[in-house]
């Protein structure tokens, strides 16, 4: 498709389709703490537990650059 293989429209989807869905839920957790009035430390708390699934994602992105993978 678009002369593509389906390995690059995999590793795209993965790294650009996924991106743009954490910064999503991002925006879900910003909403959510901000309905709540969860105020300043309520928010970082949220944030925190909320997106720390997300850092495992980011670090492989980053390890499998550093490393050359």
């Amino acid at each position: 498709m678009f002369g593509l293989s389906e390995e690059q429209i995999a590793d795209f989807g993965m790294t650009f389709g996924i991106g743009a869905f954490m910064l999503f839920m991002l925006f879900i957790i910003g909403e959510l703490a901000w309905k709540a009035k969860a105020g300043k430390a309520g928010t970082v708390i949220l944030f925190f537990v909320l997106a720390f699934g997300m850092l495992g994602f980011v670090a492989k992105a980053i390890i499998q650059k550093v490393w050359g993978m």
